[in-house]
């Protein structure tokens, strides 16, 4: 194969990434490679080819030398519902989903330099969150404030990973790997001028366009088959620390911080059978550690550093996620494998937080996934996978402050995605 053309195909499928939005296990995808996500996102004990490294650099040795490209179409659906709320005229459902549709691509690059250590990289959009209400929930307040129009109201949150991953057999049966990760964000805001009176600094809280941001952490993993028909997994990624949106200084904490949350996870894979293959993850994302994504909305703020934009300023309030994988592969014939899914987590939204979170109402906790793979003629594979998120409402009893007119903010969400890739 021609280096150079697979390495531009890479970056093309890294600057494409770029306008994803998604929101899934908060805003994680639930799984990297369509192979993966046809069985629940599980793989930190499974990889299946050279997306592997986003679950666990570890997997990199073991699928040899590997080209994958592939691209999802995923559309989620929201939706906000006031109800109970003093102010006239803000009491009322609210769709937000002007935009409707996302492709998020992905691409995975693997060469064993020996028979017992590989280099590659992985490329995927690690999240996201996206709204978009032509009605805005909030340009009640905002006129009220002096905002003749306020016009649509939402945001849009997308990142991508590129980790260029290094790997190695320890002995037949263990392998280790090294991931750098480098990351790059985008983030705008519209129509947010209720929260005016709330922020550090006013001039940098909506309407500012988009501005971006890049940083960079690591992750390592480990796998090992324990017996021959048991395989174990462990990774662990930091947080990736992010420059500062300083467009949004006045929305998010520690003047427009917003890192990404270091996350880890176990998994296993069973031989059941021959041509069964059954695989289950734990994974913890640690949501809490991002002071933008933790904090509690504060209303009336006690001070300028619980402002929108201060030291500790007010947030989403989300917490911590435990995430729960459950995959299953079934080998029909020598061309044909099937694969099913499912995936779960707690509710990282607390019922009290729901208002704020009318701008990212990633409230869903039940995935059901299916999967197939084509051997086809010239020996390459051709993929594809369908994940459906089911409907979930959160409902936020008096979640509203008393100064923006009291009641319940009421968040649903369900989604729907397919994906196809590309590997040989």
């Amino acid at each position: 194969m021609n280096k150079h053309k697979v390495l531009l195909a890479g970056l093309i499928a890294g600057g494409l990434a770029s306008p994803l939005a998604q929101a899934t296990n908060g805003y994680f995808a639930i799984g990297y490679g369509q192979k993966s996500i046809g069985m629940g996102g599980v793989g930190i004990a499974l990889p299946q080819d050279a997306l592997a490294a986003a679950s666990n650099p570890a997997g990199m040795v073991m699928v040899g030398d590997r080209v994958d490209f592939g691209l999802e179409w995923f559309r989620p659906t929201r939706s906000s519902d006031i109800v109970g709320n003093g102010v006239p005229g803000v009491n009322g459902s609210y769709d937000g989903n002007a935009t409707h549709d996302f492709f998020i691509p992905e691409f995975g690059y693997n060469r064993m330099i020996n028979d017992t250590m590989s280099l590659g990289v992985s490329v995927f959009g690690n999240g996201g969150m996206n709204t978009d209400y032509g009605h805005n929930p909030f340009g009640v307040y905002a006129q009220m404030g002096g905002v003749s129009n306020p016009g649509a109201g939402g945001q849009n949150m997308a990142q991508l990973f590129v980790s260029p991953t290094w790997s190695m057999k320890l002995n037949p049966t263990n392998a280790i790997g090294v991931s750098l990760n480098l990351a790059y964000q985008q983030f705008s805001a519209k129509g947010l001028y209720a929260f005016e009176q709330i922020s550090a600094t006013p001039t940098a809280l909506t309407n500012n366009g988009t501005d971006s941001s890049t940083g960079y952490g690591a992750r390592i993993g480990w796998t090992g088959q324990v017996t021959p028909a048991v395989t174990l997994g462990a990774t662990y990624q930091t947080k990736t620390k992010m420059g500062k949106f300083n467009n949004y200084s006045g929305l998010f904490a520690e003047q427009g911080g917003f890192d990404i949350p270091a996350n880890y996870g176990v998994g296993m894979a069973i031989k059941a059978a021959p041509a069964t293959t059954l695989a289950f993850d734990v994974e913890k994302i640690q949501y809490s550690g991002v002071a933008s994504v933790t904090n509690p909305l504060v209303f009336p703020p006690t001070g300028p550093a619980t402002m929108l934009g201060g030291s500790s300023g007010s947030g989403f309030g989300w917490q911590d996620m435990t995430v729960y994988k459950l995959g299953v592969s079934q080998v029909i014939s020598p061309t044909l494998t099937l694969r099913a899914g499912y995936n779960h987590n707690n509710q990282q939204i607390p019922a009290s937080q729901t208002f704020f979170n009318i701008l990212a109402p990633g409230v869903v906790q039940d995935h059901a996934t299916l999967g197939a793979t084509w051997i086809l003629p010239n020996k390459a594979e051709l993929t594809v996978s369908y994940m459906h998120a089911f409907t979930k409402t959160l409902n936020g009893s008096n979640s509203i402050p008393a100064g923006f007119g009291g009641g319940n903010a009421n968040l649903s969400m369900y989604e729907d995605s397919i994906g196809i890739a590309y590997g040989w």
